[in-house]
């Protein structure tokens, strides 16, 4: 953003063909499985508020407590909060162990549009990322189209070496 508001125009990222080394990639698998665990742990949690412990069943009844129809709307809408939110958690661990396969195929830490090496930093934030920063900020159509002037589609991703 700097360089653009300085009148230059940013260069996209150069695909290196480097990989991240074996001690990185277990780096960052334990890094996935920590966060995995957590989210696992998050997703127990909410299906135990979810679920009705004397009929063992999900909880969709209005609250025996709630006399009064302002109370039920809002226990059912605490509920579907925490549906909610148990979808969003499934869906970031669903990110998790994809990110887990590129892991373990050699292929995590490159960008999927252009094959350059993302920024440790941004993987230890957000180990799911699956583009750089270039194309997450100008989109897969610039990104694919410029990056693809700078090495092509995410099939030529190197394998890591041994």
């Amino acid at each position: 953003m700097s360089e653009q508001t300085e009148g230059k125009q940013p260069t996209a990222p150069q695909p290196s063909g480097e990989r991240f080394s074996e001690a990185e990639l277990d780096h960052f698998r334990k890094l996935i499985l920590e966060r995995k665990t957590e989210i696992v742990e998050d997703l127990d949690n909410l299906r135990e508020q979810m679920v009705d412990k004397a009929a063992g069943e999900y909880d969709t009844d209005n609250s025996t407590y709630s006399l009064h129809m302002a109370d039920q709307g809002t226990d059912a809408m605490e509920r579907e909060k925490t549906f909610l939110f148990a979808q969003r958690e499934n869906k970031f661990l669903t990110y998790l162990e994809r990110a887990l396969e590129r892991v373990e195929a050699g292929t995590y830490g490159a960008c999927t549009v252009c094959t350059a090496l993302l920024d440790k930093g941004r993987l230890e934030a957000v180990p799911h990322a699956q583009v750089c920063t270039w194309v997450k900020e100008y989109g897969n159509d610039r990104g694919r189209n410029e990056c693809a002037s700078h090495g092509g589609p995410a099939a030529r991703v190197a394998k890591p070496k041994a």
